[in-house]
C-alpha cells in the first residue's frame, strides 16, 4: 500500500515515529512522510532515507492560529493527496490530524487514520476554555471522516467521546503511548551518592517545569547535596517560559541546565530519579525511556502520566501544580538511599511488559490492517 504520514515537527519524527515507520516499510508498504521544514532537518532526512521512506516538505506553521493560513494548508494538502493518490493516510498532532484528515476526505483517500498523541496547550494553557472549545470543534469536524482514531491514554479517549468530539460511529483504540525500544534503552549501573533528579522536555509551563524548579529550591534548602538537572529547549509555543526566567534558574544554581540533547541516555543514566510534573500528556516518551533504563519516576496524577506509575511501586504520583507535593516525593528518595534502585527495577519490568515499542507498533499495524507482529519483528532485525 501507499501510505502517507503527516507530521508537524520534523525533528520529532525519528524519535517518536521512527519505529512505526520502520515497521510499515518492513511490512512492504511504500511510505511517504510529509512535514514542514524537512530541508532544515538533516538528521531526519538521513533517517528517512536510511529506512527507504519518501520525503515531502509541506509548509505548515504548527503553532500558528491564522485561519487563512490554515485554510491555505488544507487546500495545499488536498492538492498533494490528489496528486499522490495514497491508499491510506495517518496524521498525528493537532494540525496534521485536523487539516490532514479533512484534506484526505476531500481527496477521497480510501483509509484515514488519526493518532492523538496528547492535547497540548489548547487543553492545558491559561486560555484553555476558549481555545479548547475551538480546537474541539475543529477536531469534531475532522474526526468524523476518520476510519479509526488512536489514543495514547484512556483519559483522552473518554474526553473525546464524552464531549462528542469523536462520533460514536468512529472506532477508537487506546495504545500504550509510542512505546520505547527496550533494547536501546537498557538499565545501567545504579547511581552512587545522594539521589539526583532529572527532567527532560520542552520548556513549557504546562510541562510543570516551574514546579520542578520550585521543588528543587525547597529540597535544596533541606538537603543541599541533592542535584537537579534540566534538559530541553525553549519552544515557540505560547506557553513557553521566557529566556530570562531560565537564566535566573541557572544563575541561582537551582538547576544544572543541559540544553537540548541529541541522545538522552547519558543524562538518564546519570540520574537516579526521573521527574515529569506535566499537567497532561498523551503518554510521555521521556518517562518510558527512563523506565526502560531502570529509573524511579515521579510524575503527576494527570492524564497520560498516571498510566506510567504504579504509585509506591516504581515511583510516586503527585497532584498537578503542587511544588510542595513534588518536593515531598523527592525527599523520600533522599531519606531512603535504596528506594530509587528498588523502584527503578520495577520500572524496567513495567517497560518490558507494557511499553515495548515492538508490541505497541504490532498493535497499531494490526488495527490499521497493515500487518502484525512478524513484520514488526522484521523491522528490528
Amino acid at each position: 500500500m501507499n501510505i502517507l504520514v503527516l507530521a508537524a515537527f520534523p525533528d520529532s519524527i525519528p524519535a517518536f515515529r521512527g519505529d512505526l515507520l520502520k515497521a510499515l516499510v518492513a511490512a512492504g508498504h511504500h511510505v511517504r512522510v510529509a512535514a514542514p521544514g524537512l530541508a532544515g532537518a538533516p538528521e531526519t532526512l538521513r533517517f528517512l532515507g536510511s529506512i527507504g521512506a519518501e520525503v515531502l516538505d509541506v509548509p505548515m506553521h504548527r503553532t500558528g492560529t491564522n485561519p487563512l493560513a490554515d485554510l491555505a494548508l488544507l487546500a495545499r494538502l488536498a492538492r498533494l493527496m490528489r496528486s499522490l493518490r495514497p491508499d491510506a493516510f495517518l496524521g498525528y498532532t493537532a494540525k496534521p490530524v485536523i487539516w490532514g484528515t479533512l484534506a484526505a476526505a476531500m481527496a477521497r483517500v480510501p483509509r484515514r487514520y488519526a493518532l492523538i498523541t496528547g492535547l497540548g496547550y489548547a487543553f492545558t494553557g491559561q486560555r484553555r476554555g476558549a481555545v479548547a472549545r475551538l480546537v474541539g470543534l475543529l477536531y469534531r469536524g475532522a474526526l468524523r471522516f476518520s476510519h479509526k482514531v488512536f489514543f495514547q491514554n484512556p483519559d483522552d479517549e473518554a474526553l473525546f467521546r464524552g464531549s462528542g468530539i469523536l462520533p460514536a460511529y468512529v472506532p477508537s483504540v487506546v495504545v500504550n503511548g509510542s512505546g520505547v525500544d527496550v533494547v536501546r534503552f537498557r538499565p545501567g549501573a545504579p547511581c552512587e551518592g545522594p539521589a539526583s533528579f532529572l527532567m527532560i522536555g520542552r520548556l513549557l509551563g504546562d510541562k510543570g517545569v516551574r514546579e520542578y524548579v520550585e521543588a528543587a529550591r525547597r529540597v535544596r534548602r533541606l538537603r543541599p547535596e541533592a542535584r537537579f538537572r534540566l534538559a530541553g529547549w525553549i519552544d515557540s509555543n505560547p506557553d513557553a517560559i521566557a529566556p530570562a526566567e531560565l537564566e535566573e534558574w541557572i544563575a541561582s544554581g537551582t538547576v544544572e541546565f543541559l540544553g537540548r540533547l541529541d541522545d538522552v541516555r547519558p543524562a538518564i543514566a546519570s540520574a537516579s530519579v526521573y521527574v515529569l510534573p506535566s499537567y497532561r500528556e498523551g503518554t510521555p516518551r521521556t518517562v518510558l525511556e527512563a523506565m526502560a533504563m531502570g529509573r524511579a519516576i515521579v510524575t503527576t496524577d494527570a492524564p497520560g502520566c498516571r498510566q506510567t506509575v504504579a504509585h509506591g511501586e516504581n515511583g510516586f504520583l503527585v497532584p498537578v501544580r503542587s511544588a510542595q507535593a513534588l518536593a515531598g516525593a523527592m525527599l523520600r528518595f533522599l531519606d531512603d538511599p535504596g528506594l530509587a534502585a528498588r523502584m527503578g527495577a520495577r520500572s524496567r519490568r513495567i517497560a518490558e511488559e507494557r511499553y515495548d515499542v515492538r508490541k505497541v507498533n504490532a498493535r497499531m499495524l494490526a488495527e490499521m490492517g497493515f500487518a502484525g507482529e512478524p513484520a514488526v519483528r522484521e523491522a528490528y532485525v
